[in-house]
């Protein structure tokens, strides 16, 4: 065993379904590395779950959820004619959906053969992809040679504002072609209200909500991960251990863990701190790792224990002090890991 994440189905089931239930005509997310779970394991919950359309993050993930997963797969990375390699291969697919995010591909696609199915892409203050609300209108004359599933719009995390540039950009979108809205990072109630707003006299207006890390990361408490074991040495403090010798900072166990940087551990993405708090913390942090010291995320005795020194590429050499109680080689001692950018060894389903 290296790092294990240990699942309890029954209750990850019942909070997918909870999180499926709860939203508008969902997409769950299905990209990358699988949350940790894997893309194939993802597919198969969501073909379990009778879904109709999931998203992956590139073109070259559509095959690997492909044998898996038979209903809709929306490409979420746009389009780009001057790639001309599988995704351009893909738009002749009557399952995939090709987002569009510049005038110039959407062009490209309406004058190509067939009539690809695409969602085209409204640039939100994220200001990452899609069309400007000034260049909305150019798009217009161009759906009608495509075969267009509605208007995707991608919205920042920041609660501040975000429902009303939701409102906004949709309806600038829907005013030069109705179409379904595919949302992301928009609460459940605010999509339905959202939806009813801009709906007439026929009901609200098509809606899906696009749904990742809440759907298969939000039931915490439902799983585990742990680590195990590998080794266990007796050291004496001024004696020397580790890839550089580091000194050890006292009388202990140097406690050899499996789990390095090709598990994620001793990885973190850049601080989203927005408070003065957070942000004291991540200085601090910081400063800690500065002078060679960091808490790593193994807790050995009941305690969150340093870092011997950085994490290796599947292994760690962690510190443990005398008055501590040392674990036996082959135990498993929980590891707190962000799945967002962890690959464990092994999932294992477990009964409640």
């Amino acid at each position: 065993m290296g790092v294990t994440v240990r699942l309890d189905e029954a209750r990850w089931q019942a909070h997918l379904a909870e999180v499926v239930a709860d939203a508008e005509a969902i997409v769950p997310v299905v990209k990358g590395h699988g949350y940790g779970f894997g893309l194939v394991r993802l597919a198969a919950e969501c073909r379990r779950l009778g879904l109709d359309t999931i998203a992956v993050g590139m073109a070259s993930e559509v095959g690997v959820v492909r044998g898996t997963f038979d209903g809709d797969v929306v490409v979420l990375q746009p389009y780009e004619q001057g790639d001309g390699g599988l995704a351009h291969t893909l738009t002749a697919d009557p399952h995939v959906i090709t987002t569009v995010s510049r005038l110039d591909d959407l062009r490209v696609l309406a004058a190509g053969p067939g009539r690809p199915r695409v969602l085209v892409e409204v640039l939100t203050a994220m200001r990452r992809h899609g069309l400007s609300e000034a260049d909305l209108a150019a798009a217009g004359p161009l759906l009608a040679d495509v075969a267009f599933e509605g208007w995707t719009i991608h919205l920042p995390l920041r609660e501040d504002g975000r429902y009303a540039e939701a409102v906004r950009l949709a309806r600038a979108a829907l005013a030069v072609a109705p179409g379904t809205l595919w949302l992301s990072h928009l609460p459940s109630d605010e999509v339905r209200r959202l939806a009813a707003k801009l709906g007439g006299p026929d009901g609200p207006v098509p809606v899906r909500a696009r749904v990742g890390t809440r759907l298969w990361l939000g039931d915490a408490g439902g799983r585990q991960t742990t680590a195990t074991v590998l080794d266990v040495h007796r050291v004496g403090r001024g004696e020397r251990a580790g890839y550089r010798g580091r000194v050890v900072p006292g009388a202990g166990w140097v406690v050899v863990v499996a789990g390095g940087t090709s598990h994620g551990v001793g990885l973190e993405a850049p601080t989203s701190a927005s408070s003065l708090r957070q942000r004291a913390t991540a200085l601090a942090t910081g400063s800690l790792g500065a002078a060679g010291r960091a808490l790593s995320p193994f807790t050995i005795d009941g305690r969150k224990r340093w870092f011997l020194e950085p994490p290796h590429m599947q292994s760690s050499l962690v510190f443990l002090p005398a008055s501590a109680t040392p674990p036996a080689v082959g135990d498993e001692v929980p590891v707190e890991l962000r799945l967002t950018i962890a690959t464990p060894d092994a999932v294992i389903l477990c009964a409640s």
